[in-house]
């Protein structure tokens, strides 16, 4: 395997993605994602805070003291996992985060992996989907994409923008991607509209260090909306009407 650290964007040409390294790491080593050359883009990808933007490459735990971003991103942060995961993991890759599924985790031909079937529909699926769950039972087990789905944030990648709830699209048999991006495209910046107040909840099978059965983020924003999105309970984020 082929390890590239370019020094610019217009460098990048094709390759897997790393920064952290917490997600893509263990999905190598579990042989869940192949790749001939990985690309190390701590160098190309911003970080950092700054006028309400955050840098793609900016750690959790650099997040979680922010005093300048919403309380629901802060704590978001906070709960997201253990200090030295926090540490080491970017903000854009956590909005990549692959599911937990016990079925895709063990490589069962379940239709994330191009099977006919869901396994967690007829088997274990205590911590599993309970919204648009038809056709993948998986949960996304973000926090902080679902904190961010609720601010309103936005995202820019190396080719467009978008709204972060944009970012995710529910698999079907035509797609059985969870997200909207392309090979190659890479996240390089959120951009985090003002909220008069906001806060996220998480319930946890363990008081800390554990993916949500279900996390609660609520933001209102300075036009009195408010808007609520919810973690581990879809395999996207889940926004509600």
């Amino acid at each position: 395997m082929e390890l590239l650290r370019p020094s610019s964007l217009e460098e990048v040409d094709g390759g897997l993605f790393v920064h952290g390294g917490t997600e893509v790491v263990p999905l190598l080593r579990d042989r869940l994602l192949q790749a001939d050359t990985l690309v190390d883009v701590r160098g190309i990808v911003p970080s950092g805070v700054r006028d309400g933007v955050v840098g793609a490459g900016t750690s959790l735990a650099e997040l979680e003291t922010e005093a300048s971003i919403p309380e629901a991103l802060r704590e978001a942060c906070r709960l997201a996992a253990s200090p030295q995961l926090r540490h080491m993991s970017s903000i854009g890759g956590n909005l990549l985060q692959a599911t937990r599924c016990w079925y895709w985790r063990l490589d069962y031909p379940c239709r994330l992996h191009g099977g006919d079937r869901c396994h967690a529909r007829e088997g274990e699926h205590r911590e599993h989907a309970i919204f648009a769950n038809d056709y993948c039972a998986s949960a996304h087990p973000s926090d902080v994409a679902a904190a961010l789905v609720a601010l309103g944030a936005l995202l820019r990648t190396n080719r467009r923008e978008l709204a972060v709830a944009e970012l995710y699209r529910l698999p079907d048999e035509a797609d059985r991607r969870t997200t909207t991006l392309e090979p190659g495209e890479l996240i390089l910046e959120l951009e985090l509209p003002p909220v008069e107040a906001s806060v996220y909840l998480k319930s946890m099978d363990r008081q800390r260090w554990a993916f949500p059965q279900v996390g609660v983020a609520a933001a209102r924003t300075p036009g009195g909306v408010t808007r609520f999105a919810l973690a581990g309970v879809a395999p996207i984020p889940w926004q509600l009407e």
